[in-house]
């Protein structure tokens, strides 16, 4: 029998495409680099973006935009931490909100002082926010031996 003639496990027309995307620079990213770090500050728990971490969306935006894959899009799935909505928001949404449309917007203008303009809801795939996704912190303990 030819390859081209197996069956494949399941159909490929029943088959979803799973894109896993990691959140943009966070300001615990950026804490990470210098030489001392506070691994429990509430600040870098719950990070938002740092200003080259939105131009990294903004770069992702283009990418997914242009080569066609935000259309394909049916479903976004993100954990509710600050720096991953603000990620799949900025890459996945609407675009700029304009006040009188009648979707919501998915992010305020501003929201987190990120200084960002609203992201509109209209045009773009539903979003979950999973708890399940969300990223466990385990405090890195051999780092208290060393003092």
């Amino acid at each position: 029998m030819e390859a081209s003639a197996v069956a494949a496990l399941y159909p490929a027309h029943r088959c979803k495409t799973l894109y896993l995307v990691r959140h943009a620079q966070g300001f615990h990213n950026a804490a990470e680099e210098s030489d001392v770090i506070d691994h429990t500050s509430p600040a870098l728990l719950d990070a938002q973006l740092t200003p080259l971490g939105w131009s990294q969306v903004d770069c992702l935006r283009d990418h997914v935009t242009k080569c066609g894959l935000a259309k394909k899009i049916e479903l976004v799935i993100v954990s509710p931490l600050m720096r991953t909505l603000q990620t799949a928001v900025g890459v996945f949404g609407g675009g700029n909100y304009t006040d009188g449309v009648s979707a919501p917007p998915l992010m305020v203008e501003g929201a987190e002082n990120s200084g960002r303009q609203p992201i509109s809801s209209l045009n773009c795939p539903p979003f979950l926010a999973a708890e399940a996704c969300r990223e466990q912190l385990v405090f890195p303990y051999h780092l208290l031996q060393n003092k």
